[in-house]
Order: C-alpha cells, then structure tokens, then sequence
C-alpha cells in the first residue's frame, strides 16, 4: 500500500465548534450526532442516522487486555469512535505491507482482522474523546487502560461513499 497516507483525527466533543468546518459534511452529521444525544439514557443498538449511509451504534461492554482485541480495518465504513463514558486504549497504525491478515476481508461484514499492528500507537480515549478512523487506519478498539472498566461507547458508521 505505497503511498497510503493515514487521515486518523482525534477530538474533543466540547472543542467540536472550533474545528468542524474542517471536516466533511458527512463527518459532521455523525459528529452533531455525538454532540446532541445522552448516551447513558439510550438503549444499546443501532441508531440510523441517514439509513444504512450513516448510522451510531451504541455499545455497552467491559474492556479487555490487548491480546483479547483484534486489529481491524473497514473497506465500505470510516468509523468515527467516541467514548461517552470510561477509558480505553485505541490502539492503532496505518495499514502497511508489514501487517499479516489473520481473518481475511469479509464484505458482508464489512471487517478484516489482522495478527498485530506494526508499528502499535495507542491512544486513551476517555469521556467525550473522539477519534476518526478512515480504511487505512488498522484499529484495536476495546483495550483496557489501567484496569478493565465497564465503558459506553458509541461508533459512528459512515460509508465511504458520503466522502466523493
């Protein structure tokens, strides 16, 4: 994948009107979507948002150590994660002729996995901390931080398509 350069964006809610004009119209539905809803009062599944183009869902689970989680790219959605409550690590590296795929692409669910990341960043996300990860973004969502917690996290789909 030569040449490929990585559009990984991290963000804090609250600072979300400084910088939206920066971000494509689709990104910025998901991101109002963040921005308007109480998470802790909605039930976890999924929540459309532009039919199957954009759509949150909201998930309830405890973190798990690293070797638990899985790297995991997206051909057809750039998921845009955000935790409304908790701490976890996302770890993350840009997809790179290094990585050795462990699960091959699957388009029904739209998912590759892959054995571990090369080069690893992690990045904490905490309450009401976003990150934007495009299809060359291999991510490792779900790792504890100092402990395993109980998190509420949302992760908003939005097709590939929305961006041309």
């Amino acid at each position: 994948q030569k040449g490929v350069v990585s559009k990984m964006i991290i963000g804090h809610i609250d600072n979300l009107d400084e910088e939206f004009c920066s971000y494509a119209q689709a990104i910025q539905k998901g991101l109002r979507f963040l921005q308007e809803k109480d998470f802790s009062k909605m039930e976890s599944g999924r929540y459309d948002i532009d039919g199957d183009q954009i759509f949150a869902l909201v998930q309830r689970y405890e973190t798990k150590d690293a070797e638990d989680c899985r790297p995991e790219t997206h051909n057809n959605y750039l998921d845009i994660q955000y935790m409304a409550k908790g701490r976890e690590y996302l770890s993350w590296c840009v997809l790179g002729p290094d990585l050795e795929i462990s699960e091959a692409y699957d388009p029904d669910r739209d998912v590759a996995f892959y054995k571990k990341l090369i080069p690893e960043n992690n990045v904490l996300l905490t309450d009401r901390i976003f990150a934007v990860l495009y299809p060359h973004d291999v991510h490792r969502p779900g790792c504890k931080a100092e402990q395993k917690q109980d998190v509420l996290k949302v992760v908003v789909k939005i097709a590939t398509s929305c961006l041309e």
